[in-house]
């Protein structure tokens, strides 16, 4: 079941025969153009481009322009667009919510958000995405009343004033704004596309490396049932090498993403604190829940060195891997696009799995 949680009302509820999709980085903007053919969905072009430069928040206007190039650049015909929200802009959280609508669960949370989501959230817009009920173990006793289960629900939380000026940039840019979804749920929807027996059957997390922040998801049998921000991200891995080595930012990217075992022991100074921070959320899930996380997923640039991959896995004592979020998509790529796919396609995970929220 894909996540949608639009925060959008009417258009959000019609499905889409092609999507654009971005996902807003703090340094790259990340956005695919994707279709729908039958069952299968296809990948028709992508695009990095750099993000805006802004001093305190994102200007509507500075984001319609960005929009726009965006837009130029995919040579999209549609004008639908999907766009995440960043990973520290919005909260998902599971809850147990009454059997009510999906509009009065909106009104419950807002007017309660201490009581469901442990801490006061004024001025902010709510969705909710219903986990299905799993069947029950064993028939009820005929006769013998039964009390009417709460449902579990995905809630996802934004500032209002956000999600405005991220529909004005839309509308202005010549769009048409048909999801806006938190970038936290990216990572799962499109691991459920490209991998759907392991999202099914195991408990896994999923760990997203993006410039300022990372982001780990563990989901269990397909539900989300804990998700964590962590403030590490690829950029403070290459500054911390850059300074240890005495060498320019653009070096230590290169040697970051590149092999070189002869930087192992800097590297791992630098990749270590955020395994740790990952191994306290894997802990905390296997306390909890009394079963092991049996793989983790990275996703994110930075999974594109093997070294740093290989890092984590000897800090979280698990196994883990880089993963392909393009795995089971039809590749529809223009030339150069359909060479470098295999690069460049950790780096679009949140982004096709915020189109999967809309088809």
């Amino acid at each position: 079941m894909q996540i949608g949680l639009p925060f959008l009302n009417g258009i959000a509820g019609k499905k889409r025969n092609q999507m654009i999709s971005v996902d807003l980085g703090s340094r790259t903007t990340k956005a695919v153009l994707m279709e729908r053919r039958g069952e299968i969905f296809a990948l028709l072009r992508y695009v990095l481009l750099d993000a805006p430069i802004f001093e305190k928040t994102l200007s509507p206007e500075l984001l319609a322009e960005h929009l726009k190039a965006v837009h130029e650049a995919l040579g999209a015909k549609t004008k639908f667009v999907t766009l995440s929200i960043g990973v520290n802009d919005a909260i998902v959280r599971p809850v147990e919510l009454p059997q009510i609508p999906v509009d009065e669960m909106r009104l419950v949370l807002k007017n309660n958000t201490r009581g469901y989501l442990q801490q006061d959230l004024p001025n902010r817009v709510f969705d909710c995405h219903i986990i299905p009920p799993k069947a029950p173990a064993k028939p009820a006793e005929p006769g013998k009343s039964v009390a009417i289960p709460k449902l579990k629900v995905l809630v996802a939380g934004a500032k209002k004033e956000l999600v405005n000026d991220f529909q004005t940039a839309i509308r202005d840019a010549g769009l048409v704004a048909d999801h806006i979804v938190p970038g936290l749920i990216g990572p799962a929807n499109a691991f459920e596309l490209a991998m759907p027996e392991a999202f099914v059957n195991d408990s896994v997390a999923l760990v997203d490396i993006g410039f300022k922040n990372s982001s780990i998801c563990i989901l269990q049998q397909g539900e989300l049932v804990l998700s964590r921000v962590v403030g590490i991200g690829g950029d403070k891995l290459t500054a911390g090498l850059a300074e240890m080595m005495n060498i320019s930012y653009a070096e230590a990217e290169g040697i970051k993403i590149g092999m070189a075992p002869e930087i192992q022991s800097t590297l791992e100074t630098q990749v270590l604190p955020l395994g740790r921070e990952l191994r306290a959320s894997l802990d905390f899930f296997e306390h909890q829940q009394d079963r092991p996380v049996s793989q983790v997923y990275v996703s994110g640039g930075t999974a594109r060195s093997e070294l740093i991959v290989q890092m984590l896995h000897s800090e979280l004592v698990a196994e883990c891997k880089s993963w392909n979020p393009t795995a089971s998509l039809q590749l529809a790529l223009p030339g150069q696009q359909a060479v470098e796919i295999e690069q460049v396609a950790p780096q679009l995970t949140v982004a096709i799995g915020a189109a999967m929220a809309a088809f």
